[in-house]
């Protein structure tokens, strides 16, 4: 008698917790779903957007555009400085 109540038991115990683990994992995609929203209200300000553009080399009509090297060599030389 108890055979016959196993399988549909072992399955209910299974589909609960693959519900409770699909509920968790909704939770964490509206939480990214909120985050990337508010990601993409941000990079659509004229602020973010020009901070982009610089990021990625643009320079405003009229400026000048300086490339600086070696800025890793004179991190490490002045770090080094520094911890003395």
């Amino acid at each position: 008698m108890a055979f016959l109540y196993y399988r549909p038991l072992a399955s209910y115990v299974e589909t609960r917790g693959q519900l409770s683990e699909r509920r968790a994992e909704v939770v964490s995609l509206r939480a990214e779903k909120i985050r990337l929203e508010r990601r993409l209200e941000l990079s659509t300000s004229v602020v973010a957007l020009g901070r982009e553009a610089r990021r990625i080399g643009y320079v405003r009509p009229g400026e000048r555009l300086f490339i600086v090297k070696g800025i890793s060599a004179w991190r490490k030389a002045h770090k080094a400085t520094a911890d003395k």
